[in-house]
């Protein structure tokens, strides 16, 4: 019998926009995009230029400093342009579609006949390497390295967050065809997470050559990395792999039918659309497939993931490699006299602050306004009520300012990455931005210790 942890830590933000359980129309993107900054650590050399003929799988560009790894085009179709900003860093490889879809076809071996330096090499080659992330410091995986576990969050309970079951739903060969590829890499246990709360039987529940672990309380319980630290923690040298359920479909897609097929249903969330659900789409797709008749009319803020943690993009943007949402909210861009000192109704607080508060299950529509500029970063407390681990959050922020690895150490920085401690920064009275602090903190860490 599964075992069940209760977490109490945590805060679930209430925010207007949650998606729908039906598709929205279908609307195929013309343009794609890979953009290596969704790549973590990862420094870009180019495979192609413009104006080059791909298919699905065909290697755009690898790592400059593990070569092995390559990143591979989504669709295929045509290099229409590579993007760069500031010292000529790429931003964006766009590829415009074909009419059809054309995949670099791969030979399909027997699995059980294959061995873990065989499977590696495939997934190196064939682009679906990226897709297995270590902790700590969540970097792609060094395929060198052992793990000691491998885990995999079956539910997200991130803002406007959609159901994994929903979009996992008639993909059970292919998720078990990937976890048995998986369990071949290492001799590790391979740990999924599930919802308690879940009022259906899980689809994870079905499946062989896997431990379950059920979870219940609020966010961010659905993040994989609190769920390493309750089941199995991160001491220093260790190292454990992480891969998210629709990745783990992709493996085994690929290795049923050989093909690098990385078809997506992602969630349209957000106060500002008219209609939330679900869209059938590719990785990499330009967000032209939101219909104008389907936002309103105010100015927005498009971000490709959840409005904690994911990227602020342009109203033709691209979506991110590892975001299963789109989330649309007003645009914070105004002042407002005198906000801390009104009754604030419509405000939302995860303290007493505001009348609001009288009002527990309230839904706001929250912008992006910071409502005030950051100030000195003092102890409130904060922070520890929404991390459900045994680390001090806001002590393991003051090192990493001050740049002291032994002091992070002791305070926990394998265990987390920004996804973790986001809710810190949503809280935090002193608006310190939390993610970014902690991000230098961790290539800082890595660079001295690894």
């Amino acid at each position: 019998m599964p075992c069940i942890i209760k977490l109490r830590k945590g805060l679930n933000i209430k925010l207007k926009g949650i998606v729908k359980p039906e598709f929205l129309n279908d609307f195929k993107s013309k343009l794609f995009a890979l953009k290596p900054d969704d790549f973590k650590g990862v420094t870009p050399k180019l495979l192609v230029k413009a104006d080059d003929i791909v298919k699905a799988g065909t290697p755009i560009f690898y790592d400059k400093d593990n070569p092995e790894i390559k990143f591979v085009s989504p669709i295929s179709g045509k290099v229409l342009a590579i993007n760069r900003g500031e010292r000529r860093k790429i931003l964006e490889i766009v590829i415009e579609a074909n009419s059809n879809q054309d995949y670099l076809q791969h030979e399909v071996s027997e699995i059980s006949k294959l061995s873990c330096e065989q499977i590696i090499n495939i997934m190196l080659e064939s682009g679906l390497w990226p897709f297995v992330i270590q902790r700590p410091f969540g970097t792609i995986a060094n395929p060198k390295d052992t793990p000691k576990a491998i885990f995999i969050s079956g539910f997200d309970t991130s803002p406007l967050a959609p159901d994994l079951e929903f979009i996992l739903k008639g993909e059970e060969n292919n998720l078990q065809t990937g976890i048995d590829i998986l369990k071949k890499l290492t001799d590790c246990k391979i740990n999924v997470g599930i919802d308690d709360n879940s009022k259906n039987k899980s689809i994870f529940e079905n499946l062989k050559n896997i431990e379950i672990t059920k979870f219940t309380g609020p966010h961010p319980v659905g993040n994989v990395g609190v769920q390493i630290h309750h089941v199995n923690p991160i001491n220093k040298g260790e190292r454990i792999w992480v891969i998210r359920p629709e990745d783990v479909t992709v493996i085994g897609k690929y290795f049923t039918k050989g093909i690098y097929d990385v078809s997506r249903i992602i969630a349209l969330v957000g106060s500002e659309i008219k209609n939330a659900g679900y869209v059938k789409t590719i990785s990499g797709a330009q967000t032209t497939f939101i219909e104008k008749t389907n936002v309103t009319e105010i100015q927005k803020r498009y971000i490709s993931g959840n409005v904690l943690t994911g990227s602020k993009i342009s109203e033709n943007g691209f979506l991110g490699f590892y975001d299963r949402m789109i989330t649309v909210i007003p645009e914070g861009n105004y002042f407002e006299f005198a906000g801390w000192a009104l009754p604030g109704l419509n405000k939302y607080s995860n303290t007493k602050t505001f009348a609001s508060s009288l009002i527990p299950k309230k839904e706001y529509k929250l912008d992006t306004n910071y409502h005030g500029a950051e100030r000195a970063f003092v102890m409130t407390g904060e922070y520890e009520k929404v991390v459900p681990m045994d680390i001090l959050p806001q002590h393991l922020i003051k090192a990493a300012i001050i740049e002291d690895i032994d002091l992070m150490e002791n305070l926990g920085i394998y265990e987390v990455v920004e996804e973790d401690l986001a809710l810190c920064e949503f809280v935090c009275t002193s608006k310190i931005e939390v993610q970014t602090i902690l991000r230098n903190a961790l290539d800082l860490v890595k660079k001295e210790m690894c």
